[in-house]
Formats: structure tokens, sequence, C-alpha cells
């Protein structure tokens, strides 16, 4: 069956970096569609960034220019790269995978199939 795992999750001070890592297994993962999500206390689940199978990536408006997702086929694994961390970065947050789309992910959660347990991150002031 498919299975996700997050990892990389902690506190970190703002201004500071973490990597978010997922390994992915129980479906063909290097032809699906996969996606960063998070969902703060009180608030909806968001798009963080999604990938293509062909590399190709959108991150929000609200990450870009400080988080990078990218994926290593070869170790059927998900990454999320933070930089600049803001305190409003703080959530859950969760690895998603789309096996029937490969080219265009949508952006919505509904839009995936399969999820992680997530992992928490904490930006302090």
């Amino acid at each position: 069956q498919v299975e996700l795992v997050e990892s990389g999750g902690g506190s970190v001070q703002a201004g500071g970096s973490l990597r978010l890592s997922c390994a992915a297994s129980g479906y063909t993962y290097s032809s699906a569609c996969m996606g960063w999500f998070r969902q703060a206390p009180g608030k909806e689940r968001e798009v963080v960034a999604t990938i293509n199978s062909y590399d190709g990536a959108l991150h929000a408006d609200s990450v870009k220019g400080r988080f990078t997702i990218s994926r290593d086929n070869t170790k059927n694994t998900l990454y999320l790269q933070m930089n600049s961390l803001k305190p409003e970065d703080t959530a859950m947050y969760y690895c998603a995978a789309n096996p029937g789309r490969s080219v265009v992910c949508g952006r919505g959660p509904a839009e995936f199939s399969y999820w992680g347990q997530g992992t928490q991150v904490t930006v302090s002031s």
C-alpha cells in the first residue's frame, strides 16, 4: 500500500532553515505528482508547493524565494528546503501524492490522494 513518511521538522528561530523529507513507497513514485501542504491551528490546509514528474515545480506566493521543493526519483524521496523561516510558517507540514497525475498536479488538497502523518515546524521570533 501507499506510504508517505515525513521527517525533518523541528523548532527553529526566525531566519533559520529546515529541510523536510518524505519517503514514499507502494506506487510508481517517479511518475506521480507530489506536494507539500501545511496546516496551522484553526486554519485550513494550504498548498506550499507541488512538483510534477518532469520536475516542474510551483510554489505558493507566501514561500516563493524562500522554500524549494525537489524530488529524488532514485531514492523515492521528496524534499522541501525551507530558508528564511518566519513565525507565520509555523504549522504541521504534510507530504502528499497523486499517482494518478504526472504533469498537471493541481493545487488543492482534494487533488491529492495519499497523505503522510505530518511533521511539525515551529518558528519562534
